[in-house]
């Protein structure tokens, strides 16, 4: 009778025991090979993301990635199916351990948190303000892509410069961009791009990808001191923009003529002297204006070019006289006119003896000061006192003509009349 009660407990309950655990177990197995199957597309915090999210992954000590709970996952569906063939062999004990086993699976898929677990995790911190909560919810939602085009935009875009170093050559305005270079708020090309009298064919979309990346309120510049002797270049400029801002570097046209001479002396030393190339006819002291060297120099004749498409209240003019003496002063006037703080100051100069002109003072994060090249500061060849003057006399009456241009006077007549004295 006890046998027959047994017989009967056995063929009534357990059927139903085993087809509730056999469904469980399908059910467990299907939940966990769907949440693989997506694996890839879930956002969470995973592995390959935490080069973008390190900080939030690194605080939190006892956070737990998607595939480790899904390998507990998987361990915790391997015992469960050794419990329920266990219990096929009608073991109470295992059949009271697999409805344990079972309880806390279905509690662990309730209590799930959504992919947001590190963002409430820093909630619970007293110092995590709600905007950042926020923050960081909106960073654990981000795609990889998202995320790239936010750490591009963090450093800038490329733009079409706000301001051209113009002018002119052998006037300093190398020393007066690596100055400007200094100032936080100034991204300037190294190199000369000669867009508007070489490249000009090649379209404003080259043009801008020679430009560095700035930042909201920075300012793009780039130097090509060619530019100001080029005809079509005041139109091609101010096609491109209408209120860019001009600077010019002018030195007194004999000192700059001789520097640009002895420039191409030293790439060619086979040229003639100074003297041959600056005459038409020595004897009757006829000056060859038509040799670039002292063409450039006739200031005036240039600027009227330019003055037909911009203001002078977009040109600023640098003497170059000056940035050699008063390097601070003058970059002062310079960042008054481009709207900047004044950042570089006399506290960033010194005078080099061997060079003979000021120097950037070394960066923090360097063991050389930044000096100008080798190219620079070169020893003039000694010219005949009498050529120097005649081209004094030459230059004069375009001067006063480019002073009376621009309402500043640079004063190189002065520097003749001493140097008139000395001989």
């Amino acid at each position: 009778m006890a046998l027959w009660s047994s017989t009967q407990l056995f063929t009534s309950k357990v059927p139903r025991k085993i087809l509730f655990m056999f469904t469980l177990s399908l059910s467990v197995t299907y939940l966990f090979y769907s949440l693989m199957s997506c694996y890839n597309s879930l956002q969470f915090p995973l592995q390959e993301n935490y080069a973008y999210q390190g900080r939030l992954v690194t605080d939190e000590p006892t956070f737990v990635t998607l595939r480790e709970k899904l390998y507990s996952a998987s361990q915790g569906l391997a015992e469960y199916t050794e419990a329920t063939a266990r219990f096929t062999a009608v073991s109470a004990a295992a059949t009271a351990a697999a409805r344990d086993d079972e309880e806390r699976t279905v509690e662990w898929i309730r209590t799930q948190a959504p992919p947001t677990k590190s963002a409430a995790y820093l909630k619970q911190q007293p110092s995590f303000a709600p905007e950042k909560e926020e923050k960081a919810r909106q960073e654990f939602s981000t795609t990889d892509s998202e995320l790239r085009a936010n750490c591009t935009s963090d450093y800038g875009e490329k733009k079409l410069p706000q301001a051209i170093i113009i002018g002119v050559k052998k006037g300093g305005t190398r020393a007066l961009l690596e100055a400007l270079r200094v100032h936080p708020d100034v991204r300037a090309v190294g190199n000369e791009p000669h867009f508007f009298d070489r490249n000009y064919e090649k379209g404003l979309d080259w043009y801008r990808e020679l430009m560095p990346s700035t930042l909201e309120g920075q300012i793009t510049m780039e130097k090509t001191p060619s530019y100001f002797v080029t005809s079509h270049a005041p139109k091609r400029i101010h096609s491109m923009a209408r209120d860019i801002k001009l600077i010019i570097v002018v030195r007194n046209p004999v000192t700059r003529a001789i520097s640009d001479y002895t420039q191409t002396l030293s790439k060619k030393p086979e040229i003639p002297t100074f003297e041959v190339l600056a005459f038409k006819n020595r004897t009757l002291g006829l000056i060859d204006a038509s040799w670039s060297a002292l063409r450039i120099g006739i200031y005036a004749l240039h600027l009227e070019t330019w003055m037909q498409y911009f203001p002078l209240s977009q040109m600023h003019f640098v003497s170059g006289e000056r940035l050699i003496v008063d390097p601070a002063g003058e970059m002062a006037k310079v960042q008054d006119f481009l709207g900047l703080k004044r950042i570089v100051t006399d506290k960033h100069f010194y005078f080099n003896k061997t060079k003979g002109f000021p120097c950037l003072k070394k960066p923090e994060d360097s063991s050389m000061p930044r000096c100008l090249g080798k190219s620079k500061g070169r020893t003039h060849p000694k010219i005949e006192p009498d050529v120097i003057r005649r081209l004094h006399k030459f230059y004069k009456p375009f001067n006063m003509m480019f002073y009376q241009m621009t309402g500043q006077n640079f004063e190189w007549e002065l520097e003749a009349e001493h140097e008139h004295r000395s001989s």
